[in-house]
């Protein structure tokens, strides 16, 4: 792995980072069916845009059905399930379980007959659920039926993430990303159309969670989606999943800056094991010599 896709995958990191603390604001006001079907909108609406500046073609319709189950798989069913899941446990929770897709994706991949699965892999997601589990404090929540669905929920959500990373590799290898990111973001707001219809009477949007929305759906949402699959292209599916693991991180980090939360000397650890773990499933080493 290059520099260039090491430092991708913490920019993706970072962003993706703050969503979780922006879900609590929002899925309260929208509902789990209606934050994710206008999230997905804005994306596709977005993406669209750029397909028209850009001029680029829209994928053949052949494509479509194929790229529809990447719309379930890596879009609708993961914002539904970590929006209700936001309704019920802390962001850092939802975090901490979203950092189990590179498992997943590994897992899937070895399965699909796409990528091996080695020992030094197996070895970084240990690190890396180690190192999450130094870096995020979480106060006491009180475990009952909701709080231990909401878990589950967010691991559903990881699971899908991860498997359908595997999906969109395959995809990025007869698709422009651009276009199959839009097509998939359109496919999930079809998806979501009715839920969301239906939820419209009981949404109470506030100005801070209508802000959180339109970021959630024109960057972490589309461009996001885009700039993931573009990497796809050039490295492998586990490599770019692995970017959950330090997602945490950059969580704990927004956490500190800008709402003056601790941060204690154990989270240092924490977050080297991250940082080794990710290098270890990505394969990244910014010490070795490229071959001349």
């Amino acid at each position: 792995m290059q520099t260039r896709h090491f430092a991708q995958l913490i920019m993706l990191s970072a962003l993706w980072g703050g969503s979780f603390p922006l879900i609590r604001i929002a899925a309260p006001a929208f509902g789990p069916w209606g934050m994710a079907g206008l999230r997905c909108g804005l994306a596709a609406l977005v993406l669209a845009l750029i397909m028209v500046v850009l001029k680029e073609r829209w994928p053949a319709r052949s494509a479509w059905p194929r790229l529809g189950v990447l719309s379930v798989l890596t879009i609708a069913a993961p914002f539904v399930l970590f929006n209700w899941a936001g309704l019920v446990i802390p962001a850092g929770y939802s975090a901490i379980l979203n950092a189990t897709a590179p498992l997943f994706s590994m897992l899937g991949a070895a399965v699909m007959g796409d990528e091996r699965l080695t020992g030094r892999r197996l070895t970084g997601c240990v690190l890396g659920f180690g190192g999450v589990a130094l870096l995020v404090r979480l106060g006491p929540v009180a475990v009952d039926t909701k709080v231990v669905l909401a878990a589950l929920a967010c691991i559903v959500a990881s699971a899908s993430y991860g498997v359908g990373a595997v999906l969109m590799k395959r995809a990025t290898l007869t698709q422009q990303p651009l276009g199959a990111s839009a097509v998939a973001h359109v496919g999930a707001m079809l998806v979501l159309a009715l839920p969301t219809a239906a939820t419209l009477p009981a949404m109470r949007p506030t100005a801070a969670a209508v802000l959180v929305v339109l970021a959630l759906g024109m960057v972490t949402s589309g461009l996001m989606y885009w700039i993931s699959m573009r990497l796809m292209r050039e490295i492998p599916a586990t490599a770019a999943t692995s970017a959950a693991l330090m997602i945490p991180l950059f969580g704990v980090s927004w956490g500190a800056l800008f709402l003056a939360e601790p941060v204690t000397s154990g989270m240092l650890p924490g977050a080297l094991l991250v940082l080794a773990a990710t290098a270890l499933i990505t394969g990244f080493n910014p010490f070795r010599r490229r071959a001349a």
